[in-house]
């Protein structure tokens, strides 16, 4: 599915309408419970239920590396893959939220001088930076360590190491990185000539406009490709 299409975005669209709708239905629930309307609270308990039921399709469209028809045909490295793609797409939701997100939007609700809300998305900032702590250590103890964390931890020795005086690594030039979308994976010794990309082209020196040459997802779609899962 091409990063860029409608039908991407409206699947998107589609599955924020449906999980907001589940944890509206449930508030509703609780507050009909609270009032003493049992059935009220019934119903909005089943029907929060089925928008689950849809927004977990919609996300399975939107990730299809996550689906599991069946468990028993999985191997092992396999299953390891598909539970370090979600501790990865937590952690990177997560960090969104509390290095961007809730700061943006604390600082909107200043400037509009809503002290509660304000308030409110200081107080979302800390809980998403500790959400996304519990998930790091959670990768960590499972021997899920994903891979943009691998990625993060050797830029940071490789900066180090450049500033202390030393050269890139064999390692950093020669990492390769794979297309969230399609899994297309982009080879930094063969380069990408059909886009201008030329062999021996580091992915962080590629320009930001470039684009997956098979199924049109964004630079910021891929991530580091691990050979091999350690764990």
């Amino acid at each position: 599915m091409n990063n860029q299409s409608n039908t991407l975005k409206n699947l998107e669209s589609a599955f924020a309408g449906e999980s907001m709708a589940n944890r509206k239905y449930l508030f509703f629930a609780e507050v009909a419970q609270r009032l003493g309307f049992k059935d009220l609270a019934k119903l909005f308990k089943e029907t929060a239920a089925q928008e689950t039921e849809h927004a977990f399709a919609h996300f399975e469209l939107l990730h299809p590396e996550l689906a599991i028809a069946d468990p028993s045909t999985l191997t092992d490295e396999e299953k390891l893959k598909i539970a370090s793609q979600c501790l990865h797409l937590a952690i990177e939701g997560e960090t969104y939220e509390y290095t961007t997100m809730y700061p943006e939007f604390a600082a909107a609700a200043r400037q509009d001088r809503d002290a509660a809300v304000s308030a409110e998305f200081e107080a979302q900032i800390q809980e998403s930076q500790e959400h996304a702590e519990i998930f790091r250590r959670a990768a960590h103890r499972f021997g899920l360590l994903t891979p943009i964390e691998h990625h993060h931890a050797d830029r940071y020795s490789e900066a180090l190491n450049i500033l202390q005086g030393g050269t890139a690594s064999e390692k950093q030039i020669t990492q390769k990185w794979i297309c969230k979308q399609c899994s297309l994976i982009y080879d930094p010794i063969a380069g990408d000539p059909d886009s201008g990309i030329a062999p021996g082209t580091a992915f962080e020196d590629i320009s930001e406009d470039w684009y997956c040459p098979i199924c049109g997802a964004t630079k910021k779609m891929f991530v580091p490709h691990l050979e091999a899962i350690v764990a």
